[in-house]
């Protein structure tokens, strides 16, 4: 029922939105240049590299890997309108429709990140990421990494039709109030650099 719902739902919106697709495609190029499409291998089910789409939001880094001191030096306007308004996300319904990621799910984080994951943490890799999930409704970027993985495992373990229906929804008023999307002081999230004493004896 789930990958019927994530195949059916990402083919629709794929089609209703393509003119959409293709209108930011152009201002991602004339404002960005290319690349059009952000790409980067993340872990997925079981811990498997597939690799995620997005609209580019950013400069690219210089030749030497730097540009600037970080992201909000690389960020631009159009780009935080992009990430505001969660469009730069749609890219990931070709990742639904391939069956790399589910509509909800926990998020693909980073591939560095696999190694400081503990035992319970790792857990969240025993489903699909999705586009969206219980952490993103329910704080996203504003909560810390341990409360995140604390939902992500939640979500595992409690995961039903319903629920996946009820975060669908939320994150609609989520999207529609643009609330959560960068953390309070960064633009994007902060690192995940490991879990501290107390996360490691939990």
């Amino acid at each position: 029922m789930k990958r019927f719902l994530d195949f059916l739902v990402s083919l629709v919106l794929l089609v209703f939105f393509s003119p959409l697709f293709l209108l930011l495609a152009l201002l991602v190029l004339l404002n960005l240049g290319c690349p059009i499409f952000f790409c980067q291998q993340r872990p997925g089910f079981k811990g498997r590299v597939i690799t995620i789409y997005k609209f580019r939001t950013m400069h690219e880094l210089s030749s030497d890997g730097t540009l600037g001191v970080g992201d909000a030096e690389r960020m631009t306007r159009f780009g935080r309108f992009l990430r505001s308004t969660s469009l730069d996300e749609l890219p990931q319904l070709w990742n639904v429709l391939k069956g790399d990621i589910s509509l909800v799910g926990p998020r693909p984080l980073l591939m560095d990140y696999l190694p400081l994951y503990s035992e319970r943490q790792m857990r969240r890799h025993d489903v699909k990421p999705g586009i969206t999930g219980w952490a993103q409704v329910n704080g996203r970027n504003n909560l810390s990494w341990q409360t995140k993985f604390e939902m992500d495992v939640w979500y595992v373990e409690n995961r039903t039709f319903w629920l996946d229906i009820k975060i669908l929804y939320l994150t609609l008023i989520k999207v529609f109030k643009r609330e959560g999307v960068s953390s309070q002081e960064h633009v994007t999230s902060v690192r995940f650099e490991g879990n501290d004493e107390w996360d490691k004896k939990k």
